[in-house]
């Protein structure tokens, strides 16, 4: 029997601090390896100590981050399609399997993209003083990228495409829809921000902050995705009455 009121509004929020922990606990456990090498960054004490310690946990990230962060959006998707009853682990590592060849090759194109990205505005800031401003160009486009890479996992727990199809899909939907990109990267960023912006707060971090980021971004893809499906349906719809049309007056002059 389905409990309401005080009581069953408890039960619900009690049962969504449940999910959002379960699924974010096992995204950090998958990621182990990564977290391992990321604490160096944040610990760095001189330059070389932290070049090398990115290097590394970038080099390790596609094969655990990033497998790991695409099975969590396989449970955001379940939460967003109205699925809230699915089983968390099963669901999680069916598609931690499923999907981490393709978030793997994903992942290591997008390290290689931000590592380019990242060195061009290192050269332009510090080595081409004339051209400090085109520096801020490769800051735009490192966010645009970043929005990009959560389309990118909505996209491969959503459809079943090839690499390189859904990394350029993913590109495209991005820059297609910007309101809607900007919006998610808003409400992602504060997420995050409230989880690092006290030390009273960052339990938030290994408990809820990439689930509730994972369910925030799906949510903003499934949105662009319904939209796109009622363009496609009604094109269509107008495609088919435009041929029925045309069939009525061939008919017609023909009689």
């Amino acid at each position: 029997m389905e409990m309401r009121g005080l009581m069953g509004g408890l039960y619900k929020i009690s049962e969504w601090i449940m999910r959002l922990s379960v699924t974010n606990v096992l995204w950090i456990l998958c990621s182990i390896p990564y977290i391992f090498l990321i604490f160096p960054v944040i610990m760095a004490q001189n330059t070389d100590q932290f070049l090398s310690s990115v290097v590394l946990s970038s080099i390790i990230a596609p094969f655990t981050l990033f497998p790991a962060t695409a099975a969590m959006f396989g449970v955001a998707r379940k939460w967003v399609m109205g699925e809230v009853d699915a089983p968390l682990l099963r669901t999680f590592f069916r598609n931690y399997k499923e999907s981490y060849l393709q978030s793997m090759i994903g992942g290591i194109l997008y390290v290689i993209l931000f590592a380019i990205l990242i060195v061009d505005f290192q050269v332009y800031l510090k080595e081409l003083e004339y051209l400090q401003l085109v520096s801020y160009l490769f800051i735009a486009i490192m966010a645009l990228l970043a929005v990009s890479l959560f389309n990118f996992f909505s996209m491969v727990v959503h459809y079943h495409m090839k690499t390189f199809q859904l990394l350029k899909n993913a590109v495209l939907l991005t820059i297609g829809r910007p309101f809607r990109s900007l919006s998610t990267a808003i409400m992602c960023g504060v997420v995050v921000y409230i989880s690092f912006s006290s030390p009273k707060l960052m339990f938030l971090v290994p408990f809820f902050t990439g689930s509730i980021v994972a369910a925030i971004s799906f949510w903003g893809f499934y949105q662009i995705y319904t939209k796109l499906q009622l363009q496609a349906e009604k094109a269509a719809e107008a495609e088919a009455e435009a041929e029925l049309m045309n069939l009525n007056e061939e008919v017609k002059k023909d009689s």
